[in-house]
């Protein structure tokens, strides 16, 4: 009978079900939700603990093997345990460290699994198989001879890892906790009784490049001190401590680009995500454009526009709540502006905006020479000659609206962003919320819903209060039952709106202290109207926003200038 079993770590003994006959599974596949596991372990666990609850409940594990990463995974063991499934469970207690007594320690753990598997598949252990599987793991370390992005952190699901290697513009190398085993350095003396092939197999194990739950981590270094590194990608999940730790530690240690992602290991906030690898393709890209010959296919990246002479371009700017075109001409002349609101779908949107813009310009769409799309709509709009992300553009956009910007600030309808620039216009760093609409257009649109007022109402309201009122910044439910009970209460409009203000001003300054921000600094897209914000964010941030007149059109503005590029 062929077994599979299931493992989440690379310090499983991989080998040793192979000398049994069992072919092992990675068992790292990110869902779309979580089912089972919201209800029968609670929500205040890491994404990756329910997924494999409700990866055994599906079915489709019948053998699983658990080593004692976190709590988590002890608090998942035992209850897969009371459940009954799956039909082989066996939980390794991994040592955390490298010593005699813990490689003893693991050996015996070692030659009760091989009893206990033997058991349950009727399978021995064969020598033979074990000393071919340990040849081929040492032939499969093999790290990168050429410039590559590495993946840091925690664990990454496969989507994350597929979605990686499509969007960088160099190879990626996944090195998070699960991946870069290491063992089978060495081969042992086949002279070695059983015993003793096991004691020898545990220091195999133990003296692996270390994840961040070893006492000795200092291996690790060896993973961002590598000449060939040119980016990294650092993904810890919600609720994972170990290794946001070792990211504050290597953002202080290396001058190559880094992007940070924190998940909750599902696919469900996967556009957001497109959005953050696209842009650090694109800061990559920046950062080395000195060297090109280093990327995918000695491209650049990105794909050749058209080189026929023009006049015009235009850049679109697809976002969720509005459509914004701006139309330059070869001079980098502004020439029109149109901002629409976002209907139905983002290809109607962007065509009736297009349409307006060339109206107030007085041109045709023949005069448009180069179009280039951005915001979360842009690869769905046609006929344009390349997408860029918003993050790219609202950097350049504000560059060219002034050059001392260093921190551009975007409080979008569905995210907002931090981006710090050099002095050139680079982009250095951005931060993006996570999938909560707090401190977001969204959510100041629900509240003023919920006040029965208009957008353009309340961006007037809140400039002065009588009563300092605080209101949620976590949770845009949590805000908007406050703000119900505060009109219960008869709270005046202005003491409301100017909790509402504060409450956005906290979660945005929250952004710029991760993203490193400093200023001057420059507030773009459409909530740069709202006067009560803009105020309240400059007594938070301690310095004053720099509001263009085109700060709403500066996302369609940057795609107009790498139009024209």
């Amino acid at each position: 009978m062929a077994h599979t079993i299931h493992y989440i770590c690379k310090y499983t003994p991989l080998e040793l079900f192979a000398a049994m006959g069992a072919e092992c599974v990675y068992a790292n596949h990110m869902p779309d939700g979580f089912g089972i596991s919201e209800a029968v372990i609670g929500s205040n666990i890491c994404g990756f603990g329910k997924s494999l609850i409700d990866l055994v409940s599906s079915g489709g594990v019948h053998e699983l093997i658990m080593t004692s990463c976190c709590d988590t995974i002890r608090s998942v063991y035992d209850n897969l345990q009371k459940s009954g499934k799956p039909d082989f469970l066996f939980y390794l207690d991994i040592p955390h460290a490298e010593s005699g007594c813990t490689k003893t320690q693991l050996s015996y753990q070692l030659k009760q699994l091989v009893r206990a598997y033997s058991a349950y598949s009727g399978n021995c252990f064969d020598r033979n198989k074990f000393m071919e599987a340990m040849k081929l793991s040492h032939a499969q370390q093999v790290r990168p001879n050429s410039p590559y992005i590495s993946i840091l952190g925690g664990r990454a699901g496969i989507e994350l890892h597929k979605e990686a290697l499509k969007e960088m513009p160099l190879p990626v190398h996944n090195d998070t906790c699960v991946a870069g085993r290491s063992v089978g350095e060495s081969l042992p003396d086949p002279s070695l009784s059983f015993d003793g092939l096991m004691d020898w197999y545990a220091g195999e194990l133990l003296s692996q490049l270390p994840c961040m739950r070893m006492i000795d981590r200092e291996g690790r270094k060896r993973l961002y001190n590598d000449p060939n590194l040119r980016g990294i990608i650092y993904h810890t999940i919600r609720f994972c401590d170990f290794y946001n730790f070792e990211y504050s530690e290597i953002k202080s240690h290396v001058d190559v680009p880094m992007l940070k992602i924190e998940t909750d290991y599902t696919t469900g906030s996967s556009g957001q995500l497109l959005t953050r690898l696209q842009a650090f393709a694109e800061e990559i890209r920046s950062a080395y454009s000195d060297t090109p010959q280093i990327f995918k296919g000695n491209r650049s990246g990105g794909s050749a526009m058209n080189k026929q002479n023009f006049t015009y371009v235009a850049g679109i700017d697809s976002g969720s709540a509005s459509t914004d075109v701006v139309i330059l001409d070869k001079d980098r002349n502004y020439v029109a502006g149109i901002v629409l609101p976002t209907g139905a779908g983002a290809v109607i949107s962007a065509e009736k905006a297009l349409e307006a813009a060339l109206q107030e310009a007085g041109l045709s769409r023949s005069d448009i020479g180069r179009v280039v799309t951005t915001g979360y709509g842009r690869t769905s709009i046609g006929n344009s000659d390349r997408s860029i992300t918003e993050i790219t553009c609202h950097a350049r956009g504000a560059h060219f609206l002034d050059p001392s910007v260093r921190t551009v600030i975007d409080i979008g309808g569905q995210d907002s962003k931090v981006i710090t620039l050099d002095s050139t216009g680079k982009v250095t760093n951005f931060v993006m919320n996570d999938k909560c609409a707090a401190g977001t257009g969204r959510f100041l649109d629900m509240m003023a819903r919920t006040m029965e007022m208009t957008l353009d109402d309340m961006s007037l309201r809140g400039l002065t209060y009588k009563e300092d009122i605080t209101i949620s910044s976590t949770c845009t439910v949590f805000a908007e039952s406050e703000v119900v009970s505060l009109i219960a209460e008869n709270k005046d409009v202005d003491d409301i709106v100017h909790g509402l203000d504060k409450s956005v001003a906290a979660k945005t300054a929250t952004l710029v202290a991760r993203a490193g921000g400093s200023g001057p600094f420059m507030m773009t897209g459409g909530v740069s109207k709202n006067k009560g914000l803009v105020k309240a964010l400059s007594e938070k941030l301690g310095q004053k926003l720099i509001i263009s007149d085109k700060a709403q059109l500066c996302g369609a503005l940057g795609a107009a200038l790498y139009a024209l590029d």
